[in-house]
């Protein structure tokens, strides 16, 4: 009796130990991903990437952001979050960035749209449904190919699979029209067709880098496949995981995933240029951030096997967080470019700052955070 109620006592120390360290962790989780968020409103009309001009409030830049914020918004529970969020949208009467057909000047939609799930206020996504309406009835008829004219009107590099894609897909799903979904599958499988490698699993960035080697490798930017793995991720959770479109989507992720996993540096990271770790050591957080983000939500899915992606994630995580400052600027963030490149300790960007709130969203929920 007496050898049973030791027994017991000791598992009971073991499991308050056990959900002690967890509650810990959570809440080193919330605490560095509040910092990140607070710095980066403080810092929000900073320049970066060598701009001499802050970066415009709707521009892609800060939309990435948006969706992070987003995310961290729901999980602080406060709504002052929410507020400077609407306060962006409203100071714009709710309008997407200035290029109509553009997939970067989108990408603020997705912070509309959900802005628009939590308020109910039909004039936060207005002016998107209408521009989306314009494009459908007068697509680009341009060329993929990159030094073509006007050829940007299309989804010919990988960013932009980030950038518009889940708006359209959002605006199917809150309307319930599949005209939004069938123009953004039209577009999404000429992209794919045309960028996608079925070798490597990954995406070249644009037409300008197929065929071409760095080092003797492919060149496979971190951040531009980060851009495709996250928006990936977008996509789906609009869509009935029944349907023809979600299962194209799932091959497309998975199969990236998988490559994802065989390519992480020893430190947790990914290369710049992902297939060249041996030439670019440097770490870099926002395409890394990017893919914890999406390895991360794959596991809380049931998509991705925990035990075979959940280190990955944790070591993705834990390398991103040795990267965050005492006073909560991300650093290492590689400045805007198209290819993989430099990222330096006291260099960050927004875009970068809201990647990693993306990826603390699901890590806090892999962890165990509601």
């Amino acid at each position: 009796m007496r050898s049973l109620r030791y027994f017991v006592m000791i598992m009971f120390l073991i499991t308050g130990n056990t959900l002690q360290a967890q509650k810990i962790k959570l809440n080193e989780i919330k605490a560095v991903m509040k910092k990140v968020a607070d710095w980066q409103i403080e810092h929000f009309r900073d320049t970066y990437s060598g701009y001499e001009e802050p970066h415009h409030e709707l521009d892609w830049t800060n939309a990435a952001l948006y969706t992070g914020m987003v995310k961290w918004a729901a999980m602080a529970q406060d709504e002052s979050y929410y507020n400077w969020l609407k306060n962006i949208g409203e100071a714009h009467d709710w309008k997407l960035h200035r290029r109509k057909y553009l997939a970067d000047d989108h990408a603020v939609g997705q912070m509309y749209m959900e802005l628009y799930r939590k308020y109910g206020d039909e004039k936060m996504i207005g002016p998107t449904r209408e521009q989306f309406d314009f494009i459908i009835y007068h697509p680009a008829r341009t060329s993929l190919q990159w030094n073509t004219p006007y050829h940007q009107d299309r989804w010919n590099w990988c960013d932009a699979l980030f950038m518009s894609p889940p708006v359209w897909a959002k605006l199917y799903n809150i309307t319930g029209d599949e005209i939004y979904l069938d123009f953004m599958m039209q577009e999404y499988r000429a992209t794919t067709d045309f960028l996608f490698d079925k070798e490597e699993h990954l995406y070249y960035r644009d037409e300008n880098f197929i065929g071409k080697k760095d080092h003797g490798t492919k060149i496979f930017w971190s951040r531009g496949n980060g851009w495709v793995f996250a928006g990936l991720t977008h996509i789906m959770n609009e869509l009935d995981p029944k349907s023809e479109e979600y299962l194209y989507f799932m091959d497309l992720y998975k199969k990236m995933a998988g490559k994802l996993l065989s390519i992480q540096t020893p430190q947790g990271h990914w290369a710049m240029s992902l297939l060249g770790q041996e030439f670019y050591p440097t770490p870099e957080t926002s395409g890394s951030s990017f893919f914890v983000y999406g390895l991360a939500w794959g596991i809380n899915n049931g998509i991705l096997d925990r035990e075979t992606y959940g280190v990955s994630v944790m070591k993705g995580w834990n390398a991103l967080v040795s990267h965050v400052t005492e006073d909560g600027m991300l650093g290492y963030v590689q400045p805007i470019g198209a290819a993989p490149g430099k990222a330096w300790p006291d260099k960050t960007e927004v875009y970068g700052s809201g990647a990693f709130l993306s990826a603390g969203s699901e890590v806090f929920k892999m962890t165990g955070g509601q």
